[in-house]
């Protein structure tokens, strides 16, 4: 029999709260990471590449250079509702924040009951075909998976940030009937490519620097958009000074003209870039009114 003195036992009760605390901290881990590989991935492509943005070099990201890829984020079986978003990160067409544009938003819209793919993208690298092929065929490959992931292939949606909203918003003015999105989420959104009011480092990484006027027109969304283009949400800071807020702002004229559903949320300060970042100030709002958004149809 062991006798502890009143020292012993301090340290003893010590003990067993560090323990104690220790199982809980990797546990957490354990947890976390499981929640961190709760995702499928597919390589877009596997029968080889349709075209190429001029770079043989492997996938490294720190000179954005992707694979192209989608990774697959699925809410559980029974709380699925049939809609998928496909997250297009932003990054200037040079690179992609793909966690607060992109991995970072699954818990919000998994609970929702809403699938979320994020694709990784080619960059242009002077051929700007490259991200749109990609972007497309992301579309028909979650259309293909439909049945599978509880998607109902009516009701595919597409969210862009900074860039990845200039990409989203082609899509949404420029595809074809077969892979037109059900709807169209933009977070402080490149749309023009007229150099006045343009995203410069956009403009230049996905034209050139002396593109022809009939490709200025052809990739400003604000002049593209018809009646049969997809409802929008659209969400900006007044006060950025990266990509200018008319961005945003004269996409949503244009959808109104044309009578399609739209919703313009512009927040009095935030700046550029914060995604689903906790500390932009506006952050609960934003997501609220998303959200509000998504059940109204």
């Amino acid at each position: 029999m062991i006798y502890l003195n009143n020292n012993c036992r301090f340290v003893e009760k010590r003990l067993l709260f560090f323990c104690f605390t220790f199982s809980l901290f990797f546990s957490s881990l354990f947890t976390f990471a499981q929640q961190q590989k709760d995702y499928r991935e597919i390589t877009l492509w596997q029968k080889g590449l349709p075209n190429t943005n001029g770079t043989e070099e492997a996938p490294n990201e720190q000179k954005g250079i992707y694979q192209p890829t989608i990774r697959i984020y699925l809410p559980a079986k029974e709380q699925a509702t049939g809609r998928a978003v496909i997250a297009f990160p932003g990054g200037g067409y040079h690179g992609l924040a793909s966690d607060r544009e992109g991995f970072d938003f699954a818990p919000y819209f998994n609970q929702q009951g809403i699938a979320l793919i994020v694709l990784l993208y080619r960059m242009p690298f002077g051929h700007k075909e490259v991200p749109f092929s990609d972007a497309e065929e992301s579309i028909r490959l979650v259309q293909e998976h439909a049945a599978e992931w509880n998607i109902n292939p009516k009701d595919i949606g597409i969210m862009g940030s900074s860039a990845g909203g200039h990409l989203a918003s082609t899509i949404a003015t420029h595809t074809t009937e077969a892979l037109r999105p059900a709807f169209q989420i933009l977070l402080y959104p490149v749309i023009t490519m007229d150099s006045t009011y343009a995203h410069k480092g956009s403009l230049h990484n996905l034209l050139g620097t002396n593109p022809s006027l009939d490709t200025i027109i052809r990739y400003s969304n604000e002049k593209q958009v018809t009646d049969v283009t997809p409802r929008a949400f659209i969400a900006l800071s007044n006060d950025d000074t990266i990509v200018p807020p008319a961005n945003g702002v004269n996409y949503y004229l244009a959808l109104n003209r044309q009578h399609v559903s739209a919703s313009l949320h512009i927040y009095p300060t935030g700046g550029h870039g914060w995604g689903i970042k906790k500390d932009f100030k506006y952050h609960q709002a934003f997501l609220l009114e998303l959200q509000q958004w998504l059940t109204s149809f």
